[in-house]
């Protein structure tokens, strides 16, 4: 998507993810980023320090595969968590966006290191998959790429343990959504829990479902039927 748009469109775009990310209380005070790959091997990315419901499209910054501030108003740079975004496109040239928030109840999943890998909603078994927790990784060092990298093979979110969740996206409204899907479905699960536990769907069916991606036009990467309770 982000291909057909202009650059002005990217940046709107970019904002506009931001405020429903603070509107739906995914991240507070500073928290939370928001990147993009450009058509020229550049990045658009939020500046540090700044709430997401202040950003505004001349507040967005460009950037390197180093990191380096290309463009941007004076003063602002992008996240010292910029490093997780580049290693998400390091390793996936499929990946034209990546988000980063922390959206309560998905993280909640995250600080008890628990993974998200029942396979108990018929939308999420399709749009998902499974949800594992990655290593602990101490932000804003290079920890947390070494810690995400051997998971971006197969999955397009994943939980960050003690700190919040990561989703990419081939452009910047499909990373959004499929941190929506986390968020509902880490509710959803909860609430199956406190009511005698999830029943999950018959591994056929969970074949039958995956296997229909194509079908439903789901693009970016799948586990498969994988579990990592006791991980």
């Amino acid at each position: 998507m982000s291909e057909q748009l202009s650059f002005m469109e990217l940046r709107e775009q970019i904002c506009d993810v931001c405020h429903k990310m603070w509107q739906l209380g995914w991240v507070a005070a500073n928290d939370g980023n928001v990147s993009a790959r450009l058509e020229d091997g550049t990045f658009l990315a939020t500046p540090t320090g700044m709430s997401k419901s202040f950003i505004t499209p001349d507040k967005l910054v460009r950037i390197d595969a180093d990191g380096n501030v290309l463009e941007g108003a004076p003063g602002l740079r992008p996240s010292s968590e910029i490093k997780m975004h580049l290693r998400c496109y390091q390793e996936r040239p499929d990946v034209n966006s990546v988000l980063h928030a922390h959206p309560p109840t998905a993280t909640g999943y995250a600080v008890a290191h628990k993974a998200l890998d029942e396979y108990s909603m018929i939308e999420t078994v399709i749009a998902i998959g499974s949800v594992p927790v990655t290593p602990y990784g101490t932000p804003s060092t290079y920890e947390v790429p070494e810690a995400i990298a051997p998971y971006l093979g197969e999955h397009d979110v994943v939980l960050l343990m003690n700190h919040g969740a990561l989703a990419v996206g081939s452009d910047v409204i499909t990373a959004y959504y499929r941190m929506e899907t986390l968020e509902l479905f880490a509710k959803i699960s909860l609430t199956a829990h406190l009511l005698g536990g999830a029943k999950e769907i018959s591994r056929e069916n969970i074949d039958r479902l995956i296997s229909m991606r194509a079908q439903y036009g789901v693009t970016g990467k799948h586990p498969g039927y994988k579990k990592y309770s006791g991980e």
